[in-house]
């Protein structure tokens, strides 16, 4: 019985996953909560293995939708699109330079800001997805009738890639959004809202790919976690259903912003944030 609920628990946390990963709505503010209801009955270290190593589902998903575009090896593709599909991989590589000089500060001066306060991390990450919120309304509503200078993902140039790039450093802070932290800066440079989305769902390759794998390999031959039958079992289901959600909510997304804006996500983030400080008043004061 304890394996069932324990596999239902997974399944809960990999849906949140999937929704929360390619949304600009901040996985880290849902899993706060979603950890402190329906935590997982393993170690601390399975734990911090579990919520990186299940983002291979999701970014799975990316490249099962995507495969054709970002192929360039496709025989339907003609010789000048395939050179721009490697001009694409080219930019999605130099995008990510930024969140490694850039974000790497970042991320320390926030844990030595924060340290093991709860209630600390819990405020950063409100406030986070508040003010995120508040610019996804800003620009949506400023740019409405705004030119855009992107249409087409392939047409985002080096310059741009880097300046998205920055973008995505910020994402180190918990409660921004990596997805939310692209898609901000790729529609401040002039991409539409496809062209947002899809360069953010493409930068996510390499970044949580490379995390994911570099966490199990840290935990299996560095740390020598030992897991049991159970918690692989739940390690499968978890990142199974994030793979299978995240098709669903892809899709969904690539749809919506073809008529919808974004000042949705903003207004749903003031919300999760004003909830997550009332809960976080309720639980440490």
């Amino acid at each position: 019985m304890q394996t069932f609920i324990e596999i239902l628990k997974a399944i809960l946390i990999g849906i949140v996953q999937g929704i929360t990963e390619w949304l600009p709505v901040s996985s880290t503010g849902h899993m706060i909560i979603v950890n402190d209801f329906f935590p997982l009955n393993s170690s601390a270290e399975f734990w911090d293995l579990f919520e990186v190593v299940i983002q291979l589902g999701s970014i799975l998903a990316v490249i099962v939708l995507f495969f054709d575009k970002l192929n360039p090896f496709s025989k339907k593709k003609t010789p000048e699109l395939k050179k721009k599909t490697w001009g694409l991989w080219l930019r999605v590589i130099v995008a990510i330079i930024p969140t490694a000089i850039i974000g790497v500060p970042i991320d320390l001066l926030i844990d030595h800001l924060v340290g093991d306060s709860a209630m600390a991390t819990i405020l950063l990450i409100c406030s986070a997805l508040i003010i995120y919120g508040v610019f996804f309304i800003l620009i949506e509503r400023l740019g409405k009738n705004k030119a855009k200078k992107y249409t087409d993902v392939y047409d985002i140039d080096y310059l741009t890639a880097i300046k998205i790039g920055c973008f995505q450093s910020l994402s180190v802070v918990p409660g921004t959004s990596r997805s939310g932290s692209t898609i901000l800066g790729a529609s401040l440079c002039g991409a539409t809202r496809e062209a947002a989305a899809e360069f953010s769902f493409f930068l996510a390759i390499p970044v949580m790919l490379g995390a994911s794998l570099l966490k199990g390999a840290k935990a299996i031959f560095i740390d020598h976690l030992s897991m049991s039958a159970t918690e692989v079992l739940i390690l499968i289901t978890g990142t199974l259903v994030a793979f299978v959600v995240s098709l669903v909510v892809i899709k969904f997304l690539m749809s919506f912003v073809k008529s919808h804006s974004f000042e949705v996500f903003g207004w749903y983030r003031i919300a999760i944030g004003v909830i997550l400080i009332i809960y976080a008043l309720i639980k440490y004061l």
